[in-house]
């Protein structure tokens, strides 16, 4: 059993006794004790009953002070009077003031210690559910099924890796970039002579002609070069 049903147990069987007592005094005349509920609103009845005497201190204060003031020398026992009556007065208020703050101690006890009672009944109830519906659970069941989800996985896995896995040869890619490169520059090399090389270029100084004869000689070397070249890619 729990410390929390124990608790119940024992709040439950005090409730008992104490319902039994209630009974035993109803049967004497008397009345059983009051319900939390019904006590705090009695407690706040007398706090709004002593803010009002408060109210109506304060206002009887005031009166005296003025009948006091309006007194002054000119009747002095009439003005003693009215202080001594304020005097009396004050002393009442400052009863009340202690009075409402013993009362509001005592409110805020009642309403915290039956805000407790009840959060403990619902953890109570709730430890209940919790022990009902475990009483329903295996542990060892739990301990194989979690153990077959585990296997289950790594199975799933295993599959995925085999679907993925690439078919027939694997060949390293940086090798056949590599042969390619070497592919390329042997194309190179074979177009190169196939060309005949590059076309020498004169040392001597080639003599100066007029525009119109550089322009027309400049013409035939070009075509002469196209030529060359044409004759070298047919062979």
């Amino acid at each position: 059993m729990s410390k929390i049903s124990k608790l119940f147990k024992g709040s439950s069987g005090s409730s008992s006794s104490s319902s039994s007592k209630s009974k035993h005094h109803h049967h004497r005349g008397g009345r059983g004790a009051p319900t939390p509920q019904e006590a705090i609103h009695r407690l706040r009845e007398t706090e709004e009953m002593l803010t009002k005497k408060q109210e109506y201190l304060e206002r009887r204060i005031e009166q005296e002070i003025t009948v006091a003031k309006k007194h002054g020398t000119k009747n002095k026992r009439a003005a003693l009077q009215a202080l001594k009556r304020k005097k009396r007065l004050e002393q009442q208020l400052t009863q009340i003031d202690g009075t409402l703050s013993t009362i509001e101690f005592q409110r805020e006890a009642l309403e915290n210690s039956h805000t407790n009672t009840e959060v403990l009944k619902n953890m109570g109830y709730a430890a209940k559910a919790m022990k009902q519906v475990h009483e329903n659970m295996d542990l060892g069941k739990i301990d194989d099924l979690m153990q077959d989800i585990t296997e289950q996985q790594d199975v799933a896995q295993e599959i995925n890796d085999a679907i993925s896995r690439p078919f027939g040869e694997v060949f390293d890619e940086d090798e056949l970039l590599a042969e390619l490169e070497e592919l390329e520059q042997e194309d190179l090399e074979n177009s190169m002579k196939r060309m005949g090389g590059l076309p020498s270029v004169p040392s001597s100084k080639l003599p100066s002609a007029r525009p119109s004869q550089r322009a027309s000689s400049k013409k035939r070397v070009e075509d002469d070069d196209d030529m060359r070249m044409l004759s070298s890619w047919a062979t």
